[in-house]
């Protein structure tokens, strides 16, 4: 099925077919870090911000691109992928630039706690605070606070979906809006997209699995976990929502159940379907034109 992938994603794929098909979920856990932060060299031309720096908000640290001297931008909350036990600011540098620069937003990533030396609900636990300081402080770096919007993908895009979740039930406010890019929303793995994406395109059905058994520390009732079971969610009164979804990846099809179920309880929500991609594409600006157009429309979304 390569014949159908874009020129760039194609030789990635390619590569990996050639050399066995071999599944990171194999790796240790330093090999597969360290393999995400190599992958950054597909990220594509680097953009210059007015001012970026590392912040503590809420004892979370978080590091803040502001792409303006001005004041009273919108604020762009990012919450990296990595499939629970890897991603970074190293790893997004790229994204979080140019998002920043194209939306005129100050962008804001969070370092949440990885799995496995972190479990269930550290990460979630990190990122729902980091937010709340975020509204809280986000003045200070010439923010409006008023006008949030988060942004996640893969795993990001889950603990995106859980914190806006939380906060319906514990605050007062919701984001603006939310961009969830290929969300890991079902720990087991049930959709059709799981099997007919499993092996063949880098980013292995394994692979995603493997993150959800690490983050919840191998138990055997994951499903009793609302918080990683977000297809069961209560969706009702959620911001309006945007999904990305990657036509070669094993999270597609769950991404467009959610939307399905979004529009159900009367959300606002849109989705989108990147045709010739695989898993992860959007970090691969360097190679690839869907990457380039993707990081555009959510920087347009941003700032609409």
């Amino acid at each position: 099925m390569t014949q159908y992938l874009e020129a760039g994603i194609k030789e990635l794929v390619d590569e990996f077919q050639s050399n066995g098909k071999v599944c990171p979920s194999q790796q240790t856990i330093a090999a597969r870090r360290n393999g995400y932060i190599a992958s950054t060299v597909l990220a594509g031309d680097n953009v210059t911000m007015d001012s970026e720096f590392l912040d503590v908000v809420n004892d979370i640290e978080v590091k803040v691109y502001k792409p303006t001297n001005e004041f009273d931008l919108p604020i762009t909350v990012y919450f990296h992928g990595g499939c629970f036990v890897s991603g970074g600011f190293k790893t997004h540098d790229i994204q979080l630039r140019k998002i920043a620069l194209q939306s005129n937003s100050i962008v804001v990533c969070i370092k949440y706690r990885l799995a496995p030396e972190f479990t269930y609900p550290a990460a979630h636990d990190d990122v729902y605070q980091a937010v709340l300081g975020i509204k809280e402080h986000g003045q200070k770096w010439g923010g409006d606070t008023q006008h949030l919007t988060f942004v996640g993908d893969s795993a990001g895009g889950q603990l995106a979906l859980a914190t806006t979740l939380r906060l319906k039930t514990l605050q007062r406010w919701l984001p603006r809006k939310q961009i969830l890019i290929y969300p890991m929303l079902d720990p087991l793995g049930k959709s059709q997209s799981y099997n007919d994406n499993a092996t063949d395109y880098v980013i292995t059905a394994k692979m995603l699995l493997s993150g959800f058994s690490l983050y919840a520390n191998d138990d055997s009732d994951i499903k009793a976990k609302p918080e990683l079971n977000l297809l069961s969610a209560d969706f009702s009164g959620l911001p309006t929502t945007s999904i990305i979804t990657a036509e070669y990846d094993p999270l597609r099809d769950e991404g467009e159940v959610l939307y399905k179920l979004m529009l159900a309880q009367g959300v606002d929500a849109y989705c989108e379907r990147y045709l010739g991609v695989i898993h992860g594409f959007f970090q691969l600006a360097g190679i690839s034109g869907a990457a380039k157009r993707c990081i555009t429309s959510i920087a347009n979304q941003i700032a609409s």
